[in-house]
C-alpha cells in the first residue's frame, strides 16, 4: 500500500479584526449598530469595575473567594452579543461581561461568590445556566441542551464556555465527540487564557493550537483573538449561522490572557513572571475597544463621563442589594425537589422550629433579694 497524506475535510483558521495597536481590517469589520457599540463598551467597562469591586469586598471579608475575569471580557461579551435571547449560553466562571449582557443583575453575581444559592437564580426569561466552577462539567450540560434544541427542531443554538485546562478533562472530550457524531447546533468556546491555575498552556497540551482539536471530532475549528471583541462577533456569527442551519458544531479557541489571579486564594507570582503579564497588558481588550470607538467618533470625554456615572450608581445599588440579602436556611430544602418527601418535610419543620427559638429573646432572670 502506498503512503498517502490524508485529506481532512474540515477548516482550521485564525481570525483577528482589530490589532493590538488599534489597526482595523475594514474588510472583516462586522456591522454593529452604533448604539450597540456604545452599549458593548459600557458592559465591558461595567464588568471590569464589577470585578474590581468584588475583589475589594473579598479583601474586606465581605465576600468569599472570588475568581476575576480581568482581561477576558471581550470573549464572553462577543459571544453573548451574537446569540439571540432565545439561544442558550452555558458559562464557566469568567463570563461576567457576557452574563451582564444577557440580563444577569450585578448583585446576583455577587451573591454567587458570596456563597448564596440566590447567586444561581436564573433571571426570568433568560436561557442560561448558572456559573459553573467544576472544570469542564458544563461542557456536557451545553452539549445536552444543544441535543435538545436539535430534537425540538426549534432553530435554537447553544454556546458553552470552558478554559484551556478543561480541554484535558474527559467531560470536554465526551461533549465534543457527542456533538460531532450527532451534528448538534453547538458552539464550544475555549477561553485560552494560557494558565490552568498554575499549569501553563504548553504543559497542558502538545497541540500548537487548541482549535485544531476540533478536527479529531469531525468539526471545524477557529482560533480567534479573544481580546478583540469584533473578531469574536465575526467568528460567532459564522458559527451560529452554521449551527442554526444544520451545519453542526464549531469549536472556537478564543486566545486571551488572565491579567489577574486565578482566584483570590491564589498568588500568581509564585508560578508566572511579571514580564509575561506586562507583555499582554497592551493587548487588553478594554482600551483596544475604547480606542476603536474614539476613532469612529462614538466615544468622547462627555459620553465617557455619563457611562462612568451610570456604572458607579449601578455598582452602589448592587452592593447594597447584596449586603441586604437575608439568607433563609430552609432554601436547602425548597430547591431540591418539586415536592418534598415526608422525612425531608419533617426535617425542614424541625430546622424552622430551631430557627424560631433562636429568634426569641432569652427569658429575663430576676435577681434574688439579699
Amino acid at each position: 500500500m502506498p503512503r498517502e497524506t490524508l485529506s481532512i475535510p474540515h477548516r482550521l483558521e485564525s481570525l483577528s479584526v482589530l490589532s493590538a495597536d488599534g489597526k482595523l481590517d475594514q474588510d472583516l469589520e462586522p456591522q454593529v449598530p452604533e448604539n450597540d457599540l456604545r452599549k458593548l463598551y459600557k458592559t465591558m467597562l461595567a464588568s471590569r469595575q464589577l470585578d474590581e469591586r468584588c475583589l475589594m469586598l473579598q479583601r474586606q471579608g465581605r465576600m468569599g473567594t472570588y475568581g476575576p475575569s480581568k482581561g477576558q471580557e471581550a470573549a464572553s461579551l462577543g459571544v453573548a452579543y451574537s446569540l439571540k435571547p432565545s439561544d442558550w449560553m452555558v458559562p464557566a466562571f469568567r463570563e461576567t461581561a457576557g452574563l451582564l449582557w444577557r440580563g444577569w443583575p450585578m448583585h446576583t453575581w455577587m451573591q454567587f461568590w458570596g456563597g448564596f444559592e440566590a447567586g444561581n437564580e436564573i433571571p426570568e426569561g433568560v436561557n442560561d445556566l448558572p456559573t459553573c466552577v467544576p472544570i469542564a462539567s458544563q461542557c456536557q450540560y451545553g452539549m445536552g441542551i444543544a441535543w435538545g434544541c436539535k430534537l425540538r427542531g426549534d432553530g435554537q443554538v447553544c454556546a458553552a464556555f470552558c478554559g484551556d485546562g478543561a480541554t484535558s478533562e474527559g467531560d470536554f472530550h465526551e461533549a465534543m465527540n457527542f456533538a460531532g457524531v450527532y451534528n448538534l447546533p453547538f458552539i464550544m468556546v475555549v477561553q485560552n487564557n494560557h494558565w490552568a491555575i498554575s499549569i501553563p498552556r504548553h504543559a497542558q497540551t502538545a497541540s500548537p493550537t487548541i482549535a485544531q482539536k476540533a478536527i479529531a471530532y469531525g468539526l471545524d475549528g477557529l482560533q480567534v483573538d479573544g481580546n478583540d471583541i469584533l473578531a469574536v462577533i465575526v467568528a460567532m456569527r459564522e458559527a451560529i449561522e452554521k449551527a442554526r442551519t444544520g451545519g453542526g458544531p464549531t469549536m472556537i479557541e478564543a486566545v486571551t490572557y488572565r491579567l489577574a489571579m486565578h482566584t483570590t486564594a491564589d498568588d500568581p507570582k509564585k508560578y508566572r513572571k511579571e514580564e509575561e503579564v506586562q507583555e499582554w497588558e497592551p493587548r487588553d481588550p478594554l482600551p483596544r475597544f475604547q480606542k476603536y470607538l474614539q476613532d469612529k467618533g462614538l466615544l468622547d470625554d462627555k459620553v465617557q463621563k455619563v457611562i462612568d456615572e451610570e456604572i458607579a450608581a449601578e455598582l452602589d445599588t448592587a452592593v447594597r442589594n447584596y449586603e441586604e440579602y437575608t439568607f433563609d436556611p430552609s432554601g436547602f430544602f425548597k430547591h431540591m425537589y418539586a415536592e418534598l418527601s415526608p422525612d425531608l418535610e419533617a426535617q425542614m419543620r424541625e430546622l424552622q422550629a430551631h430557627l424560631d427559638r433562636k429568634k426569641k429573646p432569652a427569658p429575663r432572670q430576676e435577681r434574688a433579694e439579699v
